[in-house]
């Protein structure tokens, strides 16, 4: 548990020091792969539900293709709303947030690499957003008081954790009751080989790490969490294909959406 921690910390650091430039296909990327080469790095968030002209609108920097689809599209916030993005990266999903919830409305992003976070704030200075915070910490471990937040979001993150029970006991935590989840990420739909499990490389590209659908409704169900809805996006399975060319991962994962609310 130590080591994947450790690899993921490591790994994501690098990515958010150097950013991305065209042609470095941002290598660990959730779903990209092989299918974000094709097009240019700079454009990968674009296929994985993401507009074009949302993925324009960003400071630049912000999108570093390292998501599997979009929660915002699931999350229906609301001008006002306080929301709360797990591993916010460079920002994608905090900036996209802030201009649905206002003036009125917080978003705080939280990560646990000091790299991404000098590379969030910087972004949001530039793109002079007051009412976005990005904060250091674990997703086990929130920076966040009780029940201080509306709405979490959360981009191909958790699938990453080695305890995923506490991101959902400590995301039930931050929730202001009738807060609510909507969450894009990586699940298993069959369990994965152990070579699989065991590969170090396949965690860092979001495969190895992905929880069986009905374990993760155990999870939420157990934590308190209702109305938990998990939805597979079957067309993901030929990114994932041309993610590990030859390794049959699109057998076992697959990207989805979790939508879950606290009563």
């Amino acid at each position: 548990m130590a080591d994947v921690r450790k690899a993921v910390r490591e790994q994501y650091g690098k990515i958010g020091a150097a950013g991305r430039t065209p042609g470095d296909c941002c290598d660990p990327s959730c779903c990209s792969g092989q299918a974000a080469a094709k097009e240019g790095c700079e454009t990968s968030s674009v296929g994985m539900g993401y507009s074009a002209a949302e993925i324009a609108d960003l400071p630049e920097g912000a999108d570093l293709g390292l998501g599997c689809g979009n929660p915002q599209a699931i999350a229906a916030l609301r001008p006002g709303e306080t929301v709360l993005d797990l591993g916010s990266g460079g920002g994608i999903d905090c900036f996209l947030a802030a201009r649905q919830v206002g003036e009125s409305g917080r978003v705080i992003g939280v990560d646990m690499t000091a790299e991404m976070l000098e590379r969030a704030r910087e972004n949001a200075k530039a793109a002079g957003m007051r009412n976005v915070e990005f904060r250091l910490g674990e997703i086990e471990h929130l920076p966040v008081a009780d029940g201080e937040v509306d709405v979490i979001l959360s981009n191909c993150v958790i699938n990453l954790s080695p305890d995923k029970p506490a991101v959902f006991r400590e995301a039930f935590r931050v929730l202001a009751p009738g807060g609510r989840l909507a969450i894009s990420d990586i699940v298993a739909t069959a369990p994965l080989p152990q070579e699989v499990r065991e590969n170090v490389e396949l965690h860092l590209g979001c495969m190895a790490g992905a929880a069986l659908i009905d374990e993760l409704e155990t999870m939420l169900a157990e934590v308190g969490f209702t109305d938990i809805r998990i939805t597979p996006n079957e067309a993901s399975r030929e990114l994932i294909r041309e993610y590990v060319p030859g390794a049959g991962l699109e057998d076992y994962v697959v990207s989805a959406t979790i939508e879950a609310v606290r009563p």
